[in-house]
């Protein structure tokens, strides 16, 4: 969640960030008449409390009519109390709902407006130019068959529409990228893990995704679970609750995960093939950071999206995400968009988010710093949390067929891919191709 005192002591600058998402500022005015109340309950229940304990002193040394007097009051005084309390109670949750229903303010730097707002930072790679080659380039769907690679059609028949089947050279290739995705993290000085796919309703909450996003989160009835949509969930609460040593920092992770998402508003988007759909596998990596060395990381979290994209030889582009399509707890985002042929246009591959302090207050998740008191002493503040794709294995391998794809229906293996495909080259049709 935002820092209380921002929205107590600068209002206009949450509504400022609300107007660049594209939100109304309601959520800043409803969120300070809460504050007010909070404050004035505890200030009802603190006084109550006190005059409570201030008859209970008086009365051990009172006697007869004077003593029952204290003792009707003190029971009168015991239900205002206990209203009292109750009424704190709801002002507390009632501010803390409001807090929660404010995004991350965006950064200066991020682009104000909607999802065609985003600036274009660089482009990378060279378009293949099918049509001078002498071939019409197929769509992963059509590779996917020839070369027994991938089969929707089975996928449907198991478990419904947007589920698929990777077989043969298909599951071969998703290891191949996993294993090269790890090795390239891991040589970064990323910690490997494999967390749970299942999370408590309070981690799925502390990172954002049961606000704007809730309506696309599976939700397990009857156990009070969730499955993820992204490892970024369960990473971002693995130190929930913890003070961290500042100088442990930076601490990054890398995961491997199965993800679920409804794709909830996607009707008649991108049905066809493995682009968009329920369930995908992908490699995620997660830094703890200092606020100051933030925005430092994530630049580095894009420079290393753009090397795993390098070493896969696709065109991409890089993209500063406009503000109001960024996800609740992102103040900046970058996106690094793969050229997919068959579509003639950029389809988001990566991306990579700055939280700052947003989700590390939700989860109290904070860093234990040297004190400026000169005398060797600690003070414990916020720190932040960043997030980036390495690969999405679907998209990934949508992006690999149909940009590596030869006329005969075969399909060229990127050289850094190579060894992790047990040396192969080239990815051979096993199915016949139309002409």
């Amino acid at each position: 969640m935002i820092d209380p005192r921002l929205l107590r002591d600068h209002p206009d600058r949450i509504r400022a960030a609300q107007d660049k998402r594209g939100l109304s500022g309601d959520v800043v005015d409803r969120a300070l008449a809460a504050d007010a109340a909070r404050r004035a309950a505890i200030a009802d229940f603190e006084q109550l409390r006190a005059e409570q304990k201030q008859l209970g002193k008086l009365i051990p040394k009172a006697q007869g009519e004077e003593k029952a007097d204290l003792l009707a009051r003190t029971k009168r005084l015991a239900v205002d109390v206990k209203s009292a309390e109750a009424d704190q109670a709801s002002a507390e949750e009632e501010w803390r709902e409001s807090l929660l229903a404010i995004p991350n303010p965006a950064a200066d730097a991020a682009p104000a407006g909607g999802e065609e707002d985003f600036v274009l930072l660089s482009e990378h790679g060279t378009k293949r130019d099918f049509e001078a080659e002498g071939f019409a380039p197929r769509d992963h769907v059509e590779l996917g068959k020839i070369l027994g690679a991938i089969d929707i059609e089975r996928g449907a028949k198991v478990s419904g529409s947007r589920f698929y089947y990777l077989t043969g050279v298909g599951a071969d290739l998703e290891f191949a990228l996993v294993n090269m995705a790890m090795d390239q993290a891991r040589a970064a000085g990323f910690t490997p893990m494999i967390p749970p796919a299942l999370v408590r309703p309070r981690a799925m909450e502390g990172t954002g995704f049961l606000g704007q996003a809730a309506d696309d989160v599976y939700r397990i009835e009857g156990q009070d679970t969730y499955l993820v949509g992204t490892s970024e969930v369960p990473l971002a609460a693995y130190h929930s609750d913890e003070i961290l040593d500042a100088a442990s920092l930076p601490r990054r992770y890398v995961a491997f995960s199965p993800c679920f998402r409804k794709e909830a508003g996607s009707h008649g988007k991108d049905t066809r093939g493995i682009f968009r759909v329920h369930w995908f596998d992908k490699v995620e990596m997660f830094t703890y950071s200092t606020l100051e060395d933030a925005e430092a990381e994530h630049e580095r979290l894009l420079g290393w999206e753009k090397e795993w994209l390098d070493k896969l030889e696709l065109a991409y582009r890089v993209i500063d995400v406009a503000a109001g399509d960024l996800g609740l707890s992102a103040q900046r985002k970058f996106d690094c968009e793969a050229w997919i042929p068959t579509q003639g246009r950029y389809r988001e591959l990566t991306s990579t988010s700055n939280c700052t302090d947003f989700q590390t207050r939700r989860l109290d998740i904070r860093g234990r710093f040297p004190a400026d008191d000169g005398e060797g002493g600690t003070q414990v503040a916020p720190i932040a949390t960043l997030n980036g794709t390495l690969t999405a294995i679907p998209r990934t391998i949508v992006a690999l067929l149909e940009t590596h794809q030869q006329a005969d229906g075969s399909v060229r293996v990127p050289a850094a891919l190579q060894p992790y495909l047990q040396g192969r080259e080239v990815l051979v049709p096993v199915h016949p191709v139309d002409a």
